[in-house]
């Protein structure tokens, strides 16, 4: 029989190697699925991984398109990360997202056409507390009611959703825009914008952010007091406890911060790549920034490669349609294999498998 062993300690070799063979796993079954659709696998899997990068038919849109894709996923996967070391599942940063576009978008319309140098460092202002207020909600229900603030933040994204599609349909709406839903478009207006800073690798304002964001994470966690306590409530809440760590502020903290980087992300991606709020505004990111989180192993280095990864399985796809006709559906299962794969190679981080009889067997 085989059986699952529980390891004294965790292993670290697998805690390492856990995301690069769930990768590769997810490349197995994303070249099964592309020959199930009829679509030659190498051909597929050539699209997403290499082609973006090394052929010069591609490299040259898609490569700038990396950090323009990669930035908002690995900016709310460091909020999420500082949240789930701590145990603070906040499942909603969708919703934040939301929230941060439409603050720093109605900011930004309320002085249009104003082109003055202060009115986008407000907008960048009005996005981090957008997104901040909305993950206040689970976290003040959560320390007051002790209610779940898996479930509360993930009914506030289908909120916010029904904000968005309110804001695009009626008082955000574009006045000159003869009635079609949507705002003005704040990436073609001096004052709103978001301009890309180096137009080689598609550094914008949130590109700088994201990489400021990943060096202020990794200094908390390795460097500071906080992120000792941070990862001291996630492993053991009762010595977290003894230790003076508070419960409540720790979850308002996290949660603040993760809801404050997501409306960020939600702010620099509509005064920069989509430019506008629209009902189709947001794009997901929120729940793929969760998948980045854990590939990059809640660490901010881990989740700079894992956010660019996924940035690559984007841009891949997109070609992979365009080229071959894969299915936009195929795409976002083939996203969703590298969570289902890490979570269940993760298993042997903590357990190792053994063969053999177990002990109740030789009992009969």
């Amino acid at each position: 029989m085989i059986r699952l062993e529980p390891r004294p300690v965790p292993s670290r070799l697998w805690r390492v190697a856990a995301p690069v063979l769930a990768v590769a796993l997810t490349m197995v079954a994303g070249a099964v699925l592309f020959a199930l659709l009829g679509k030659d696998p190498l051909a597929g899997l050539r699209l997403i991984f290499w082609d973006p990068l090394f052929d010069p038919q591609f490299a040259a849109y898609a490569r700038p398109q990396l950090m323009v894709k990669a930035g908002p996923l690995i900016l709310i996967a460091i909020g999420l990360a500082m949240g789930f070391r701590a145990g603070v599942w906040n499942i909603g940063a969708e919703g934040q997202y939301i929230l941060g576009a439409l603050a720093g978008a109605a900011v930004g319309l309320a002085f249009y056409p104003s082109a003055s140098p202060f009115l986008f460092p407000a907008m960048v202002l009005a996005g981090a507390l957008g997104g901040w207020a909305w993950a206040m909600i689970p976290a003040i229900l959560k320390v007051r009611f002790n209610t779940s603030e898996i479930l509360v933040s993930l009914l506030l994204v289908y909120v916010a959703e029904k904000l968005l599609a309110a804001a695009a349909l009626g008082w955000l709406r574009n006045p000159e825009g003869a009635g079609f839903p949507g705002s003005r478009n704040l990436a073609r207006h001096p004052g709103t914008d978001n301009p890309v800073l180096i137009d080689a690798i598609g550094l914008h304002w949130g590109g700088v952010t994201t990489i400021l964001a990943v060096i202020a994470a990794q200094i908390l966690l390795a460097r500071h007091v906080g992120g000792f306590q941070l990862r001291l409530m996630g492993e053991a809440p009762r010595a977290a406890r003894f230790a003076g760590v508070v419960p409540g502020r720790v979850t308002i903290l996290c949660l603040g911060l993760s809801g404050a980087l997501a409306g960020l992300a939600g702010l620099f991606e509509v005064t920069g790549p989509a430019g506008q709020i629209s009902i189709d505004f947001n794009t997901g990111y929120g729940f793929t920034a969760i998948i980045v989180a854990f590939l990059g192993r809640l660490h901010p280095i881990g989740i700079l490669l894992a956010g660019f990864l996924m940035a690559l399985t984007y841009i891949g796809g997109e070609l992979a349609q365009l080229m071959l006709g894969v299915p936009a559906a195929a795409i976002l299962a083939f996203q969703g294999m590298l969570l289902f794969f890490l979570l269940a190679v993760d298993v042997l981080t903590g357990y190792r498998f053994r063969f053999g009889r177990g002990r109740a067997a030789h009992g009969h």
